[in-house]
């Protein structure tokens, strides 16, 4: 762990590591949201129709949930430094394939294969909690995360001029295409320029491969318990693909794609209990012993903070337009300024989680974020714009600030599987924006809110079952010497 001084204006050592992660994250986000701010000019030079549209908006999503748990299981492995970059140089590939793409089934595919680009925040969640102590983790952490989550934005205020610039019916295909070549190019920077820890220190891995470890029966069946989730939401995807949603897909395929989850929820389930085995002979010394519940806890935060961010900000543009009679393009940056808190509100919370407790910390901003929601919901014509801005942004302030205390928690549960841990909670966001994505599509946008705010207070409730870390993290390295790390 380095003892170098917190300083954002400093680009050596463990800030230089923590630059280059959010400049990789900011990037993969750039990548994965490269197609929505073009979406209109795509669909027009190819003769889309609004169903392929929302399909290809589906299939963006679809395959992020599996790949944060695989690249969290990859990070762990093989380290951060190797899989960050070859994730990045990898998905330049399915970026050029949607760039040169000349069917609606080329740009399918190619945004199905993209979804996975949407793991890369799981890797760099592991390479910063390598490089900073635990007193300055969560304002790294969501410096981290905050920055790099500002790609989306950044792609949505750029690239429109990019293509713009390049002119003519296939100016999109230069934007997407640039986006790609930065990726690509990024890849061998990153490579070049970061270790997995700092010179001297060990980089912990999982014991066994395939499965996140738990140390207790209780925890075991808690972990089984939540992968059932993961599984839902893609039978949810699989559903709006199908003859009953945009009709991508027939009726057989979509029930082979259930038959295809359940072998695979199956084929997890076994592998879960290979790899954990030892908890039913209690081999597993009381030291290396961590509760599951940690983890399941910071994924119930996560599907609300992370979950109703993506949603609301897929929703909130035509909601201003409706409720104040606003053109597309006003509506879209008064509603951008719910993203934009990102920037600060990250990081505000891993600052505060760091200053005041974790537990203490996630308390006040889940109530927040509740309250937040409720005042949201309350927002209609009546209401003075500037108001609706204001309340708006001080929802998004809890939300992402709650977001930052999540994952300032997150690496101090256990060290050697923080890439699962954070794979697995990251995964639960899009779990949680599935699922407010289809309660807004059925219900009022008034009730939407409210759905929102009483997960919020479900989170809530669920916070008092968490243990604030403190004390040292145990770990083993391969010649068999404990080594422990502070947490608090």
């Amino acid at each position: 762990m380095s003892s170098q001084a917190f300083n954002l204006f400093s680009f050596s050592g463990k800030m230089k590591v923590m630059h280059l992660s959010w400049m990789a994250f900011f990037i993969t986000f750039m990548v994965w949201f490269n197609a929505a701010p073009l979406m209109s000019v795509i669909a027009a030079s190819l003769g889309l129709t609004h169903s392929q549209i929302k399909t290809l908006l589906i299939l963006n999503v679809a395959l992020t949930i599996p790949a944060r748990v695989i690249i969290g299981m990859l990070t762990d492995r093989y380290g951060p430094r190797k899989v960050y970059s070859l994730l990045l140089g990898l998905c330049a590939i399915p970026c050029f394939m949607f760039a040169l793409g000349t069917s609606f089934e080329q740009l399918a595919l190619a945004r199905f294969l993209l979804g996975f680009i949407g793991a890369g925040f799981v890797v760099g969640i592991r390479m910063v909690s390598e490089w900073f102590p635990a007193k300055e983790l969560g304002v790294a952490e969501g410096v981290y995360a905050g920055w790099g989550n500002f790609g989306s934005a950044a792609a949505a205020f750029t690239l429109p001029a990019v293509a713009l610039a390049f002119g003519g019916d296939d100016g999109w295909r230069y934007a997407v295409g640039l986006t790609g070549a930065i990726s690509l190019v990024f890849a061998f920077i990153y490579y070049a320029n970061v270790t997995d820890t700092p010179k001297g220190a060990t980089y912990f891995k999982p014991k066994k491969a395939g499965a996140l470890e738990v140390t207790s029966k209780k925890d075991l069946l808690l972990l089984v318990v939540m992968k059932l989730p993961m599984y839902a939401t893609l039978a949810l995807l699989a559903w709006k693909l199908s003859p009953s949603g945009v009709a991508l897909l027939s009726d057989n395929t979509e029930k082979g794609i259930y038959l295809l989850l359940t072998v695979i929820l199956a084929a997890d389930l076994l592998q879960t209990f290979n790899v954990n085995k030892a908890v039913f002979n209690g081999s597993i010394p009381e030291f290396e012993r961590y509760e599951f519940k940690q983890v399941a806890v910071l994924n119930v935060l996560y599907f609300t903070t992370f979950g109703s961010e993506l949603a609301v900000v897929s929703m909130l543009p035509l909601y201003f337009a409706e409720t104040f009679e606003l053109g597309m393009t006003q509506a879209g940056m008064v509603a951008s300024s719910y993203a934009f808190m990102n920037l600060m509100s990250r990081p505000g919370g891993g600052w505060l989680s760091d200053r005041f407790g974790r537990k203490s910390t996630l308390l006040i901003l889940t109530a927040g974020l509740a309250l937040g929601y409720l005042g949201v919901a309350q927002i209609d014509s009546s209401w003075a714009l500037p108001l609706a801005i204001i309340m708006v942004m001080l929802c998004s302030f809890f939300v992402q600030s709650g977001e930052g205390a999540v994952f300032a928690a997150v690496p101090l549960i256990k060290r050697r599987l923080t890439g699962q841990i954070a794979g697995m909670t990251g995964a639960y966001g899009n779990v949680g924006a599935v699922f407010f994505l289809t309660v807004y599509s059925m219900v009022a946008t008034q009730t939407f809110f409210y759905v929102i705010a009483a997960s919020a207070l479900f989170g809530f409730l669920t916070l008092f079952l968490l243990t604030e870390p403190k004390g040292h993290i145990a770990e083993v390295n391969e010649d068999g010497e404990v080594t422990l790390i502070s947490v608090s």
